[in-house]
């Protein structure tokens, strides 16, 4: 599969460009992606392997029309229906399954639309993830928030009305250890009914740790589930280890979380076996952990810094919609997530269909919420992970759910 993910190579040392050049062009000097690394936990669970069985047996081609019109005409959909309405059979019906998905969205959620902000609080990383603009290669202005920064750009978002908080750092043990992102979370707590983070993967203990500092879920995205493709993708550090990654979730939910999500970054590789993928990794959670709170994101590749080539592989929005109301019929409970990396109009739309949270006053730069809700500029702000694609504050996107007949909710959860 050709792509454009390199970064450009100008600006880094000849050392640096010495070894970049060796992992991407030696794959036998790079290390072996499935095997752990010291101080990894494993643990003793079966969910990876479902996972994988299924989607590499999924032959998308071989479901029919028929199969299809089947499909949404269960009252149940199961797995095999799913396999169905994700196949390109399913293209020509995305009317019905978008009508589908309406009802299912309206029956379990009503009209609500959950909102939160993300906020960035340390962009160094120790990995090489070639399409990543935060990976330890791109050269792009690193910072770190100390702590009185971090409440500094917390209050800012929650003087705004925001109640809910996803706290993300770039994968980099060193510049943001667990007590530094523990102390994030209890800074949080202070103004923020719902924290939730997006880190580093971590062992079941740290999760643990990171609870009781006050997080309630935890993201992550596995990327793509394809474990050939991501060993292509992932060439240095912690998070090149396949299997690590693939069972972050399941730790998080027994260091005592309250909810995790899942999601591959649909581009990367085959989108529609990443999507039946991340659906199976919901599906085999939620019946092991039934009491745990269970999301699925859908984001697609963005431009990042030093690459503006950087675009989902045959992922249109067409086939976006398609795979968001195939979750929604497949998982109706189950909240989901489009986030600012979608069009603005786009978003407007699907969550009047299956969408259930999106983002809202976003920014994916470091230490930059001030300046964008207030105007007052900040010279020392670290770049962006990505090029975000709808950039409403959170007023303006309460507004326009409001004006759409739809009810924005801010929390939904009292700690007692």
């Amino acid at each position: 599969m050709e792509n454009n993910y390199f970064i450009d190579s100008d600006k880094l040392s000849e050392s640096a460009l010495r070894k970049k050049h060796e992992l991407e062009n030696n794959p036998s000097g790079r290390t072996n992606h499935m095997e752990y690394m010291d101080g990894m936990e494993k643990i003793n669970s079966d969910i990876r392997d479902k996972i994988i069985s299924a989607m590499n047996e999924y032959d998308y081609n071989m479901y029919t029309p028929e199969d299809v019109r089947k499909a949404l005409q269960h009252e149940r959909c199961t797995v095999e229906d799913f396999k169905a309405l994700l196949s390109p059979s399913a293209e020509p019906f995305l009317e019905e399954m978008a009508e589908k998905a309406r009802l299912e969205t309206r029956k379990h959620f009503g009209n609500t639309v959950y909102l939160f902000t993300p906020l960035y609080i340390a962009n160094y990383c120790e990995n090489y993830c070639v399409y990543c603009g935060f990976n330890c290669y791109n050269d792009i202005k690193r910072m770190k928030l100390n702590t009185e920064q971090i409440e500094k750009e917390m209050k800012v978002i929650a003087d705004s009305g925001m109640e809910e908080i996803l706290i993300l750092t770039g994968e980099s043990r060193s510049a943001s250890g667990v007590e530094y992102i523990g102390e994030a979370c209890r800074l949080a707590r202070k103004y923020f009914r719902m924290v939730g983070l997006e880190i580093y993967p971590v062992n079941t203990d740290e999760y643990r740790y990171l609870h009781e500092c006050g997080a309630d879920y935890v993201t992550v995205f596995q990327e793509t589930y394809d474990s050939v493709r991501y060993e292509q993708l992932h060439l240095m550090g912690h998070k090149r280890v396949f299997p690590y990654r693939v069972d972050a979730q399941e730790r998080a939910l027994m260091g005592g979380m309250r909810g995790i999500a899942c999601s591959a970054l649909l581009g990367l590789s085959d989108f529609r076996k990443d999507a039946l993928a991340s659906a199976l990794h919901v599906y085999y959670l939620q019946r092991k952990y039934p009491h745990a709170e269970i999301s699925l994101s859908c984001p697609r590749l963005r431009p990042i810094i030093n690459n503006d080539k950087i675009n989902p592989l045959d992922v249109h929005e067409k086939q976006l919609c398609q795979v968001l109301c195939a979750y929604r019929i497949f998982l109706p409970f189950c909240n989901i997530t489009v986030s600012s990396r979608e069009s603005e109009s786009f978003r407007n739309g699907i969550v009047k269909i299956c969408a259930t949270k999106v983002s809202a006053g976003v920014s994916t730069g470091i230490g930059d919420h001030e300046s964008k809700y207030t105007g007052k500029e900040n010279s020392s702000a670290g770049d962006e992970q990505f090029e975000i694609n709808d950039s409403r504050s959170f007023r303006q996107m309460y507004n326009d759910m409001s004006a759409e007949g739809l009810q924005p909710v801010l929390n939904d959860y009292l700690y007692v």
